[in-house]
């Protein structure tokens, strides 16, 4: 009984003051808080996630007790599948046809995007090649570094420069959007009604796709099987028609604000010198791939029925969750998004490893 009290005593202090991970966790959501408070009050573009980015961020610079645990993302991944799943509709389905000439743009893109960066981490940063290549490639973080890591990279350089690209291009392409006229991307979003206006049954269906989808992704061994396995249940509900119901605010917010705060947290435990080294790096290549992306856009444009803005969000090397909830910010057709982000990872992951092969015969 002694050493059971004993041990209770430690876990409530460690909590407290941070030792265990939860605590720190707890310590990094207040912090990403605190940071998107002061992005929505400066009324800047998707304050939640930017804001608890950025803090957590220099948070993490300035070595503070902030972590999160690899426990915490899969859940919030879930709902996030479940919302972008309830982009899908019949009409969207109907328009996929004119997905042709955007897709076969996006393969471009990633072949260039790819190169131009591979080239730069080569040549200016001065990686080895597995590191450079591996670095270079415009998706697939966890994928990138394992195949890397079995090629001779650099691991942990690879993760820290696809966690920076990340974060890079979710900070400023909010920023490039209202530049270019996209809409505002203001604290509340306008295709969402609150949780206390909504039935019951909505959240009750977010609920349950998010569960059956969850299992459905490991039944399938689906790639990133806790967001594509809800997203896929979420869209056949909306599609067949049972449910029309959309995201509340308040879990948009609470998506954002767990979004930001985890990739802000990447960077914990990292040498701060290090850290701003691959910052002040992937500033090249962050440059390189938006002025891609962007010129990709507007020739894409000319010849498709999509317009410069969403063709930004589906060709950014960001993050499909995070690009998405841009897209639900601006009202624009989530699952034409999500689903060039899909395309591209699959693209990067099957061509990465073969093209390799030739690279590092040359």
């Amino acid at each position: 009984m002694h050493k059971l009290t004993k041990a209770c005593l430690r876990w409530a202090s460690g909590f407290a003051f941070g030792s265990f991970p939860y605590g720190r966790f707890l310590a990094a959501l207040l912090v990403g808080s605190l940071g998107g408070w002061i992005f929505m009050s400066l009324r800047l573009p998707l304050p939640w996630m930017l804001g608890s980015m950025t803090a957590c961020t220099l948070a993490a610079l300035a070595r503070a007790p902030i972590v999160a645990p690899s426990s915490v993302r899969p859940p919030m991944t879930m709902v996030i599948g479940v919302m972008l799943g309830a982009g899908f509709t019949p009409q969207v389905l109907e328009n996929a046809i004119n997905w042709v000439p955007t897709v076969l743009g996006l393969a471009g893109f990633v072949l260039i995007s790819g190169a131009a960066c591979v080239i730069y981490f080569r040549r200016v940063a001065g990686f080895d090649v597995p590191t450079a290549y591996f670095a270079g490639m415009p998706g697939g973080l966890v994928e990138m570094v394992m195949v890397g890591e079995d090629k001779g990279g650099d691991s942990r350089t690879i993760a820290l420069v696809h966690s920076a690209r990340i974060l890079l291009v979710v900070l400023t392409l909010p920023f490039l959007v209202q530049l270019l006229g996209g809409g505002s991307l203001g604290a509340r979003p306008q295709f969402g009604a609150s949780i206390f206006e909504t039935p019951w049954t909505d959240e009750a269906w977010l609920v349950s796709t998010a569960i059956i989808g969850g299992l459905v992704g490991y039944v399938l061994r689906l790639p990133a099987r806790l967001l594509l396995g809800p997203m896929l249940v979420s869209a056949l509900v909306h599609v067949i028609g049972w449910t029309r119901f959309v995201p509340p605010i308040e879990i948009v917010n609470l998506a954002q604000l767990v979004l930001g705060t985890t990739i802000g947290c990447r960077f914990a435990g990292t040498a701060p010198r290090e850290i701003l080294r691959i910052l002040v790096l992937s500033l090249g290549s962050t440059a390189i791939l938006l002025g891609i992306t962007l010129a990709f856009a507007t020739g894409i444009s000319r010849i498709s029925s999509y317009g410069q803005v969403p063709l930004l969000l589906a060709y950014s090397p960001g993050g499909l969750a995070e690009m998405s909830l841009v897209a639900l910010s601006l009202g624009i057709e989530v699952a034409f998004v999500s689903a060039h982000h899909i395309i591209r990872v699959f693209l990067v992951m099957i061509g990465a490893a073969p093209l390799f092969a030739l690279v590092n015969r040359r």
